[in-house]
């Protein structure tokens, strides 16, 4: 659901989902799906485990939205929680064997020609080893923020934080993302990867 969305709306579709309607059921997955994908890839990196961890995410909610309750936070924010967990519980089974694809060949860059698609693969996955290095709430801050493209206000619900301590956290990811590039040794003119 977009960021905009009508609380309401999605209050109706999740109560019904509660209640067992499928098409209601069928309507969160396509709302959600989408931006859980986005959230799951910027944290794994590789498309094929992104897409069964998100479809794995969905079967949890399937199997526990009878027991959701509202509370001050939008339903988003459980969906997030859910998906965190699911991202970390699927790192500690992977333990050290690590993305077996980076994320840039997940992204599509179509409208360019083959010098930008290099450039740009090199440098996202550069800002993503970098994404790497930072302390756990900012890596994800950084993956609701930009990669689920959830708001300020949704990313602090999912992660149980106030809305300035999300904007601070961003803040210093984002300084300290820039301060780790800016150092990086280039190779004629380009930064090396």
């Amino acid at each position: 659901m977009s960021p905009s969305a009508d609380a309401h709306g999605e209050r109706a579709i999740v109560d019904a989902a509660r209640a067992g309607d499928e098409a209601a059921l069928a309507e969160l997955y396509n709302l959600y799906f989408p931006r859980v994908y986005r959230y799951i890839i910027a944290r794994m990196g590789n498309p094929y485990d992104a897409e069964d961890l998100t479809e794995e995410v969905f079967l949890r909610v399937l199997d526990a939205i009878e027991r959701f309750q509202w509370r001050e936070a939008p339903f988003s924010a459980w969906l997030f929680r859910i998906a965190h967990n699911a991202v970390i519980s699927q790192r500690r089974k992977e333990g050290a064997r690590g993305r077996s694809a980076p994320l840039s060949d997940a992204l599509p860059m179509n409208s360019q020609g083959p010098d930008e698609m290099v450039e740009n693969r090199l440098t996202l996955n550069e800002v993503m080893r970098t994404a790497e290095t930072l302390p756990e709430a900012q890596r994800r801050v950084i993956g609701l923020r930009f990669a689920a493209g959830l708001t300020v206000a949704e990313t602090a619900q999912a992660m149980g934080k106030g809305e300035g301590n999300v904007k601070v956290i961003q803040h210093k990811a984002i300084a300290k993302l820039r301060e780790i590039l800016v150092q990086r040794p280039k190779i004629h003119g380009k930064r090396r990867v």
